[in-house]
């Protein structure tokens, strides 16, 4: 089957799932306190998550993230995981991961490296109880470092997403860099990105460019720029005195489109072609339409031909320009 090819001869090799939107937490910049979540009625069934998955896997998917909202909260998801891993058996399918916010691991970890899941993302942005409770508004540190441990316990290798946040976990950049590399955790940094409701705090207010952070790492560490790429945006570098590798997202001050190879599913079956624009595909109406995935395929291929070259995020003004109506909890993570 001829594989997906974008516009801008970029082969699309990484879908990202969200399994649910919903979340055991309630971070700040990702969702309100008092979300209205989708319908049950509304997500698509595990068996079309399956089928959908299966289909795009069969058009040149190389690599599946699933996330969510937390994913490890939908009831009965490691059937899909369980599912998902015949790919990984065939060799269709080269990665099989998850991003969570680690408060089910102690739970699922041995489960999910048993369906041939070998590394995961951890969102964490402090290693402060109290912090911790302000930003998730529901969660427990004690709880997700619990499951970090878990998820080393049963072999799976741990990478730490920290959303940097001005005025937040600035004074924490040199704790949580000795504790990922105390714990043998890749970090990544990631800038604060303008999606969903800003509440009572902005995104200008919040927004702590990397290139500051990355200036204040290197004036303790040597860093070492790496060609490394794993399929995301992420720009890399190693601290010569640790050895550990720290990674950069930097959707605001350096545009990464040009070797952008994923789209995103949400629960519902929209398919966004790209993060930062409001255009996506309905797949559940083609896949619901037919038995067979002529029709999906069809959808699927359309979709990609729309794939915009690059989003319009930007803070360069001074104003959110670009801004997004969703939630980052409805497109996943």
């Amino acid at each position: 089957m001829q594989t997906l090819i974008d516009p801008f001869a970029r082969a699309i090799s990484y879908l990202r799932v969200s399994v649910t939107d919903r979340c055991d937490f309630r971070c700040a910049y990702c969702m309100t306190e008092h979300m209205t979540f989708l319908p049950k009625a509304e997500l698509l069934t595990l068996e079309e998550l399956d089928r959908l998955c299966t289909a795009f896997v069969h058009m040149g998917v190389e690599k599946l993230r699933i996330t969510g909202g937390e994913p490890l909260v939908r009831k009965g998801i490691m059937t899909f995981f369980e599912a998902m891993s015949r790919h990984l058996a065939s060799g269709a399918l080269k990665e099989l991961t998850l991003t969570t916010n680690g408060s089910q691991l102690r739970k699922y970890a041995a489960d999910l490296a048993a369906c041939g899941v070998k590394r995961i993302n951890v969102s964490l942005d402090t290693l402060d109880d109290a912090k911790f409770a302000e930003i998730t508004r529901w969660g427990r540190l004690s709880q997700v470092l619990d499951g970090i441990a878990a998820a080393k316990e049963a072999g799976l290798a741990v990478k730490i997403n920290a959303v940097a946040l001005k005025g937040f976990n600035e004074d924490e950049l040199f704790r949580l860099t000795d504790w990922c590399a105390a714990e043998n955790h890749d970090l990544t940094f990631i800038e604060v990105m303008p999606m969903g409701d800003m509440g009572e705090v902005g995104r200008l207010d919040q927004y702590w460019p990397l290139k500051d952070l990355r200036a204040q790492l290197a004036s303790r560490f040597t860093l070492i720029d790496l060609p490394d790429r794993t399929g995301g945006p992420a720009r890399y570098v190693r601290l010569a005195e640790t050895g550990q590798r720290v990674g950069f997202i930097t959707p605001l001050t350096h545009n990464f489109c040009e070797s952008c190879n994923r789209v995103r599913l949400t629960c519902t079956g929209e398919l966004y072609m790209c993060l930062g624009q409001e255009d996506m595909a309905d797949l559940r109406a083609p896949l619901r339409a037919s038995a067979d995935d002529a029709q999906l395929e069809q959808a699927i291929r359309a979709a990609i031909a729309r794939k915009p070259k690059g989003h319009d995020f930007d803070y360069s003004r001074q104003a959110v320009k670009g801004q997004m109506t969703r939630h980052m909890s409805h497109t996943g993570g």
